[in-house]
């Protein structure tokens, strides 16, 4: 699709400095753009890039605007706005309607009008998917789960019995949704399996990337709130809650139990134990370990950061005499008491 820098400000309801009439028919850096191409201006650091950049018009505050080469498209929040126009030149192909005649689908399962599905799809008994939805190659969706409308499953996605996905909801390529969670119990000198009888509810406008993990409940479901985004190899354990707006980056490892409140961020690699209760915006630093509840907002954080190897070794080594240190401290206080 092609649309010129004035169409753009209209849609996003941007002040336009400069021409309006250049065309736009993709997306770039201030460094790499071409003329036909929309740049945005978000962090500081790349701002010298601004002077030199090519682009047909470049998404900035109207701040930078006065160092801006070309038309800008003066907005508070650039990255939001770039975010809203990235749709229009999404170059994901666009998957027809109609069922793949090597699909094998249970004569029970309803397949609502416009859906997509794609070679090697299994659909099991029971099954309801809702209009729009697209299920590409060598997708399981197992018995009596229920796919609104528009959900869309990348390829080799595999959803056990009796999930439910909202609307709009988007999986990528190898997750798994609806495994056994980790249940087992010891005795009699062997590991008793605990069956996993809850399943998964995800909602709206979910987007859950590429080999993700998310366990059934033990009895009670897990659950992933409305606009939750899980990013690749994210892992959350039966019985997990995510709130609504609540994203996760990669790796993040949640254990069984553990409730997650709305308009949470956590980094990536963080880890948190299993029963725990996360408040509403609490934003978690990346490699964090959590062995506790956070009731607070706020910015939460345990890893240390790199530094040259001597130092750290220096260090690490002095932590290990942490504790001698402290009581002697505590004893000299003592006796000067």
């Amino acid at each position: 699709m092609t649309y010129t820098v004035a169409q753009l400000a209209e849609e996003l309801g941007a002040e336009l400095i400069g021409d309006g009439t250049a065309q736009v028919r993709g997306l770039g850096t201030l460094k790499s753009a071409a003329p036909d191409q929309l740049a945005f201006l978000a962090n500081p650091r790349y701002r010298p890039q601004l002077a030199a950049t090519r682009a047909a018009a470049v998404l900035c505050t109207a701040e930078a605007q006065a160092d801006c080469p070309v038309p800008a498209l003066v907005v508070k929040d650039p990255y939001l706005a770039f975010a809203r126009l990235s749709g229009h030149f999404d170059p994901t192909p666009v998957a027809a309607p109609g069922v793949h005649p090597r699909a094998v689908i249970a004569p029970d399962a309803v397949l609502s009008d416009n859906v997509s599905i794609g070679p090697n799809v299994v659909i099991e008994a029971g099954v309801r998917i809702g209009a729009g939805a697209v299920i590409m190659a060598n997708c399981v969706v197992g018995a009596g789960c229920e796919l609104a409308e528009q959900v869309t499953l990348f390829p080799n996605v595999t959803i056990y019995h009796g999930v439910s996905i909202g609307p709009r909801t988007i999986i990528h390529a190898g997750s798994v949704i609806g495994a056994d969670g980790f249940g087992y119990a010891f005795g009699e000198g062997r590991w008793n399996r605990v069956a996993q009888v809850g399943a998964v509810r995800i909602g709206a406008d979910v987007e859950i990337g590429a080999n993700v993990t998310v366990d059934r409940g033990a009895i009670d479901d897990t659950v992933i709130g409305n606009g939750v985004i899980l990013d690749d190899q994210v892992h959350l354990g039966h019985n997990v809650t995510v709130g609504d707006h609540t994203a996760l980056a990669g790796k993040v490892g949640v254990s069984g139990s553990t409730r997650i409140g709305s308009y949470c961020m956590i980094g990536g690699a963080a880890g948190l134990a299993g029963h725990l209760e996360i408040g509403d915006k609490v934003m978690i630093l990346g490699m964090t370990l959590v062995s506790k509840s956070i009731s607070e907002p706020g910015t939460y954080g345990s890893s240390l950061t790199v530094d040259r190897q001597a130092r750290w070794q220096r260090n690490a080594a002095r932590f290990r005499h942490l504790d001698d240190l402290f009581r002697r401290v505590r004893k000299l206080e003592q006796n000067r008491d």
